[in-house]
């Protein structure tokens, strides 16, 4: 069973009603980035920090998955599927996807300040005085700017096992996920999907480019993949 490699971004996500955080003058919901996201932010501000994500978290639970996240499960009936997602929702697993890698972290969870290993599965708010088992405060389970990503060895080694690699609704501008595509294996085809692509066919051999939204283009190319089982 040939093994398809799907790294997902904000795009996919937005067509859920997930709001992509960044306006188009780079601020995250009116506030710089480095408040937000970013372990000084926290220690100056964490009562701000906490309310972002709360807001974030309560509007993940109104949404649903789309076509895309549906489509792509059906591939697993032929293909070995592992996704590697930027996106820290829960829309992958909801749809029923069953090999799913959150590079930046995921919203349902939260960590202890101290232990980054301690995590645990969250739907409410977090409010300070909100702690962890040994007594120290919860943070979002989120990877903020200027830290590290700790799944991305992990990722690599995912990505160097692909016989097709499919990138959805990212722009390919964020490192390090956007270096992942150098990591297949020489002739390994790509299927890219967005609205407004990035990458061109010069850029890469055996490139395909859908220039299409997740929602109706993920479940072309699944039902393809599928039909000639490439």
């Amino acid at each position: 069973m040939k093994k398809i490699v799907v790294l997902t971004g904000a795009g996919i996500s937005a067509e859920s009603g997930i709001k992509t955080f960044r306006d188009a003058d780079g601020l995250w919901e009116g506030h710089d980035i480095m408040e937000v996201a970013s372990p000084q932010g926290f220690t100056k501000n964490p009562k701000l920090v906490l309310d972002f994500y709360n807001q974030r978290r309560k509007q993940l639970l109104t949404v649903q998955p789309n076509e895309a996240h549906k489509a792509l499960t059906s591939l697993e009936t032929d293909f070995n599927v592992h996704i590697i997602t930027q996106n820290v929702d829960d829309l992958h697993e909801r749809a029923g996807s069953s090999n799913v890698l959150h590079l930046h972290g995921e919203l349902l969870k939260v960590r202890s300040t101290v232990n980054e290993n301690d995590i645990v599965p969250w739907k409410k708010d977090v409010n300070l005085g909100d702690l962890c088992s040994n007594g120290h405060q919860l943070r979002p389970h989120i990877v903020w700017f200027g830290e590290q990503v700790p799944l991305l060895d992990t990722a690599v080694a995912i990505t160097q096992t692909a016989d097709i690699l499919l990138i959805i609704g990212t722009s390919m501008q964020v490192y390090p996920a956007a270096g992942l595509i150098d990591f297949i294996k020489l002739g390994t085809p790509i299927y890219f999907v967005d609205p407004k692509p990035s990458l061109n066919a010069s850029q890469y051999e055996h490139l395909t480019i859908i220039k299409d939204t997740a929602a109706k283009g993920v479940p072309k190319l699944v039902a393809d993949l599928i039909k000639t089982k490439a």
